[in-house]
């Protein structure tokens, strides 16, 4: 019974962030939205920084290829 809540949360959270861009390392781009990045072959990590009222969200590209550079 977990899995489909879980695979709710995922979508939920792909679909909250898909406006908000994605942090690339130093060598890739800096801008990258969710969109461009899983159209160009990345994956978004979603991490929960701090707890409590101090948590926020934060996500980054992790591979893939945008604008001709790799997303490492």
């Amino acid at each position: 019974m977990r899995k489909p809540v879980r695979v709710l949360a995922a979508v939920l959270a792909a679909s909250a962030l898909s406006a908000v861009p994605a942090q690339a390392a130093a060598s890739g781009p800096a801008d990258v939205t969710v969109a461009q990045c899983t159209a160009g072959g990345g994956i978004i990590i979603v991490s929960i920084v701090g707890n409590g009222e101090d948590a926020r969200t934060v996500a980054h590209c992790k591979g893939g290829i945008y604008d001709g550079q790799p997303v490492v």
